[in-house]
Order: structure tokens, then C-alpha cells, then sequence
């Protein structure tokens, strides 16, 4: 089966940036990009509403064609006008793929189609990485940068940040970020060992050994390490000065009454970082 990238589109220059940034990954992955465009009354609506959906439809993809030609003219493409609404139609068209892309504004209060509610949407409910991009002027490709939480399982968010410096020949830069456990969290007569400086020793100690298989699977990656006491964000968001993606984690839990959600550095990530954010589900 084909490797497919899924990048949707609006005609906004946030959606065209992550169409051109989408297209220079299909080409690093070997994969084909699919370009969707969205919202409002679809292909097969009837009337003079659909005649016009249709034609904006077409000028928006081929537009979207053009910029990405422009970057990429080997890449394999194809393009689709979906029926429904944006996000489920995103989400339809992301279930197979390597990764969906969309253009984000960060905290702009003005969003396209695809920049605003829609892709919080797809990022808090597809159980496949998202890729965030910014339209902002192109920076040379820098690190990959990779915010790594080792209190639980994060297998696929490893490897994609791996694999991402892999096809890239970029290095790896890990980011950990540790804190004093709280009384209540720990054993009594644990308290006083929580306080020694050995602590900090001993989280390096525990990542390097989470990364050990993935060092041994991709011995061609260079890989940096930041283990350090602090708040994850903050840390997060200096490392990726510069960087030319960064990669969190989104845990795939629902809340009673609430939904899907995206953890608290993620959302924080998500809306300040300046360079392209991947976003890689997991258990």
C-alpha cells in the first residue's frame, strides 16, 4: 500500500505553507500527498450553492497544485473535494495516512478554515500524527526536537521523532523535563532521598536507557540530551528556537463529559512554538 501524506486546504497561506512543508516530507518519506479541501456545501450539492462550491473547491486545489509544484515538482499528488464538515472529513481522509498536515496561527484571533477549531479538532480525536505549520518565512531546517514525558509509555512518539531526524539528516535533540515528587506521591521515609542532588543523575540515568533502543535502531541519528528540573513548556519552546520540527506526545484519553483533549504542554506548545509541531498519539 502507497504511504500517503493528507494536507488540508483552504486557500489561506497558513494552509499553503503546511500544503508546500507536506509536499517536501512526501518526497523525504517516499510517500504521496493528498490534498483536501472542505467545508461548506460539498461536490454533490445540488444547484447554483453547488456549482459554486465546486468551482472555489478547484481554484483553492489548484492553487494549492501550484505552490506545491513550485517546491516539489517530482511529488506524487492527488486531491480530493470532501463532503461534511471540515474535521470529519480530515479525520476520514488521515485514517490510513503517515501523518496529516494543516496550517496553524498559534493564538491569532483570526483563523482560515483550517487553522483554527478544525485542526484542534483533528488533533485532539485522530489516532495519527498532525503537523502543525506556521506561515511564517521559511528558517533553514534545524533539529529535530523531541519533548519526551518517561513516566509512561511513549513508544510512538520516539520513533517518530527518530525517524524524522533519520530522513531529514538532522540531529535529534531530547527534552526532559523533571520534577520533585510530592509528599503524597511517595513513601515517607523517600522524602529526604528526593531531595538529593543524586535525583537529577538518576532521571539522565532513566531517559538515556528509554532512548537506548532507539539509538540502536537509528545509530545514524546524532542525539542531544536536555534532562533538567523545570516546566516542561517553557523548556520545550527554547530547545525549538531555530529547530526545524518539534515533536510531543498527545496520550489518547477521553474525559466523562469533556471529549478528547490535548494534555496542557501540548496546547501550550501548539500555540507558541514557531516552528512546525508534530503532534504523535499514544496509549
Amino acid at each position: 500500500m502507497e504511504r500517503t501524506l493528507c494536507s488540508g486546504v483552504d486557500g489561506s497561506s497558513e494552509s499553503l505553507a503546511a500544503a508546500r512543508w507536506a509536499a517536501e516530507e512526501a518526497v523525504l518519506r517516499d510517500a504521496r500527498l493528498h490534498l483536501i479541501h472542505a467545508g461548506g456545501p460539498g461536490p454533490k450539492e445540488p444547484g447554483p450553492a453547488g456549482v459554486v462550491a465546486r468551482r472555489r473547491a478547484r481554484q483553492i486545489l489548484d492553487h494549492a497544485e501550484e505552490q506545491v509544484r513550485s517546491v516539489c515538482p517530482s511529488v506524487r499528488l492527488t486531491d480530493e473535494h470532501a463532503e461534511g464538515p471540515a474535521t470529519a472529513a480530515l479525520l476520514r481522509a488521515g485514517e490510513d495516512a503517515v501523518m496529516t498536515v494543516l496550517g496553524s496561527r498559534g493564538l491569532s484571533a483570526v483563523t482560515g478554515l483550517f487553522v483554527g477549531s478544525v485542526a484542534q479538532g483533528v488533533v485532539a480525536r485522530t489516532d495519527r500524527p498532525v503537523v502543525l505549520v506556521r506561515a511564517a518565512e521559511r528558517q533553514p531546517d534545524g533539529a529535530v526536537v523531541l519533548g519526551i514525558d518517561v513516566t509512561g509509555p511513549c513508544d510512538d512518539v520516539i520513533e517518530f521523532a527518530f525517524s524524522s531526524a533519520r530522513v531529514r539528516r538532522a540531529p535529534l535533540h531530547v527534552v526532559h523535563a523533571w520534577s520533585d515528587p510530592s509528599p503524597a506521591s511517595i513513601g515517607s521515609g523517600e522524602i529526604a532521598l528526593a531531595e538529593q542532588p543524586k535525583q537529577a543523575q538518576e532521571w539522565r540515568g532513566f531517559v538515556d536507557a528509554v532512548l537506548q533502543p532507539w539509538r540502536l535502531k537509528h545509530p545514524e541519528v546524532v542525539v542531544t540530551e536536555t534532562v533538567e528540573k523545570g516546566r516542561s513548556a517553557p523548556m520545550l519552546l527554547d530547545a525549538a528556537t531555530g529547530a526545524g520540527l518539534l515533536v510531543v506526545g498527545r496520550r489518547m484519553r477521553e474525559r466523562p463529559h469533556i471529549g478528547p483533549q490535548t494534555g496542557p504542554v501540548t496546547h501550550h506548545v501548539i500555540h507558541h512554538a514557531t516552528c512546525p509541531v508534530a503532534i504523535v498519539p499514544h496509549v
